[in-house]
């Protein structure tokens, strides 16, 4: 039974220290009173005082001494071994320093003494934890959280939009995140390669698509996601995405005979001409090693073609292609369907001209650009998302970064104008609210870095899309290279082990008490843990992230293992966790 003046601990949860220290702008000091190897850091802690009750992050442990003799004399040595144990108790300690993240106002216990008066004074008060605005009052009791606290804070898995990312590192009590808040603005996964980034994607996009309160487009550079696959180190068989949910997605390949491996495409993506912008070669200015002209040379040749035009009237054009001008003693002229006659006839510098007709011949001989698709798939990949299906993108045998560049923009471009009509129609009340969507990014350093991001859909997404119901999930091993302004635009923030300071400094940016974070990021595990922050997480918490196994699957579909198959101990053991 609790008071508002004191909170006696709970004997199944005992108290494991007491606050002695602290204040509001630096982390609070704990005075431990069990032994420091039962509190690790990043364990989340509650704080019990009075009417209120704090919750914190244990972002340090720290040794201490009444008096620094105690803690240089081995006392134990030349003390009898009870004598010395009584006196570490008295002169050495440990303290933690805890981050206080959030606070509740809870007051007496329903049915004591002053409940009642208490309840009717507060009926406005808050019902869930609020940003921490004081500190807890000397003394007051600290225990780490109980399955009921993360609960509290995370929220309990139902099944759909509460959905288990993962496991507290101590006790193993699940924590969950709301992929429905998750999605509201644009999110980022990263980690040093090899710590399990896209098993991670794996899980929150499966959990994603079980919920379905959103469509994910996925631009699969690695071929990771959409069919079956093996994993590289162990060998085993790693579920796609396509296996498990037949019916609602879709595997979308480049080019006429795009394959994912051995599976087969749903359908090809093919680009029409008329389908290129200029913008879109622009954005290309490091890959193809663009002239300051171009962008002058781009805009003769739209206002001379017109936008849909231009690119298939450029490149029939020929270089270096002459006539015999018989007015002129038989001269040698530019051929009219040459590239030099068309930059006198414009205005254009011609050696300008044919530079950059020359350096779009690596975009000319790509097969996926056509001048008359079969179909029109790009439509058709609009179609299917906002028909609640989620879509694939193989890049097949196309996997440079020009290949990787020009069509992600280009169909992020498309997608762009379409939700934001679609938005734009149902705020004046003529449509129905538009289908949240979630553009899913690899490798996203090269499409969002500072020469880059200025240019890219991506970037415009970030800042201004989530109005308009699309946010990306972007995935990357080098945060510390994607533009800073768009780095501050991301939501919700999960991050595996990083080993350079100016990654770790990159996921931390813009986020209170980052200092104290950033050697709880650094010490992560390898693989499996990984730390949540920011928008879609009530406060930040490493967790020991869930396992992509038959397991999983079983638990999000409920769907009994087949008992041939090997045992999840031995699959994990075999994976590497």
């Amino acid at each position: 039974m609790k008071n508002s003046t004191n909170q006696p601990s709970n004997p199944k949860n005992p108290a494991i220290g007491y606050v002695v220290g602290g204040g509001l702008q630096e982390d609070l000091q704990v005075r431990l009173n069990i032994p420091a190897q039962e509190v690790q850091e990043g364990a989340f802690v509650v704080l019990e005082s009075g009417d209120w009750r704090f919750y914190g992050l244990v972002t340090d442990l720290q040794l201490g001494a009444t008096d620094p003799r105690f803690a240089d004399e081995q006392s134990e040595n030349r003390l009898p071994a009870q004598l010395a144990a009584l006196l570490h108790g008295q002169t050495l300690y440990t303290n933690l320093s805890v981050l206080s993240a959030l606070m509740m106002e809870i007051g007496p216990e329903p049915g004591t003494l002053g409940y009642e008066s208490w309840r009717s004074a507060h009926l406005d008060a808050p019902t869930h934890p609020i940003p921490v605005k004081t500190v807890p009052r000397h003394h007051a009791e600290v225990r780490l959280a109980d399955v009921s606290d993360i609960a509290e804070i995370f929220g309990e898995e139902n099944g759909k939009e509460i959905f288990r990312i993962g496991e507290t590192r101590e006790q193993g009590h699940a924590v969950c995140i709301d992929l429905d808040k998750f999605i509201q603005r644009s999110s980022g996964i990263f980690g040093a390669t090899g710590t399990g980034k896209s098993f991670l994607t794996r899980v929150i996009l499966s959990g994603l698509i079980h919920a379905d309160h959103a469509s994910a487009l996925i631009f699969d550079m690695h071929n990771e996601y959409g069919p079956d696959d093996t994993a590289s180190d162990t060998g085993l068989p790693v579920p796609g995405l396509r296996n498990k949910f037949t019916s609602k997605v879709r595997l979308v390949g480049l080019g006429a005979n795009a394959t994912f491996r051995s599976t087969q495409t749903d359908f090809n993506l093919e680009i029409a001409e008329s389908d290129i912008r200029p913008e879109d070669i622009l954005m290309l200015v490091s890959e193809l090693n663009l002239r300051e002209t171009t962008a002058s040379t781009l805009s003769a040749l739209e206002k001379g073609f017109g936008a849909s035009d231009w690119f298939h009237k450029f490149r029939n054009m020929r270089v270096n292609a002459t006539i015999e001008d018989e007015a002129n003693e038989g001269k040698r002229i530019p051929a009219p369907d040459s590239v030099a006659a068309w930059a006198d006839q414009s205005g254009i510098n011609v050696m300008a001209a044919e530079a950059l007709h020359s350096k779009l011949g690596r975009l000319f001989g790509k097969r996926y650009i056509v001048e008359a698709p079969a179909a029109d798939t790009l439509s058709e990949i609009i179609k299917l998302l906002e028909d609640k299906k989620h879509i694939v993108l193989s890049f097949s045998d196309y996997t440079t970064d020009l290949d990787y560049l020009l069509v992600t923009n280009l169909i992020t471009r498309r997608i762009r104008a379409a939700w934001e009509v679609k938005t734009n129609n149902f705020r004046s009340g003529k449509a129905e609210e538009p289908r949240p969507l979630v553009v899913v990014v690899e490798e996203a350093h090269k499409l969002l870095n500072r020469e880059m991001a200025s240019q890219t859909t991506f970037s415009t997404i970030a800042r201004e899309m989530r109005k308009y119901y699309v946010t990306l999930l972007i995935i990357d091993q080098r945060p510390s290279q994607i533009y800073d302004e768009v780095m501050s635009q991301l939501g919700t923030r999960i991050s595996g082990w990083l080993g350079d300071e100016d990654d770790i400094r990159a996921v931390l940016s813009g986020l209170a008490g980052r200092q104290a974070l950033r050697g709880m990021l650094a010490r992560l595990q390898p693989k499996e843990e990984v730390l949540m922050l920011g928008w879609g997480v009530p406060m930040p918490i490493p967790i020991r992230s869930r396992r992509y196994d038959q397991g999983f699957w079983e638990e999000l579909l409920g769907k009994k293992a087949n008992p041939k198959k090997i045992d999840r101990d031995q699959l994990n053991k075999e994976m590497g966790f």
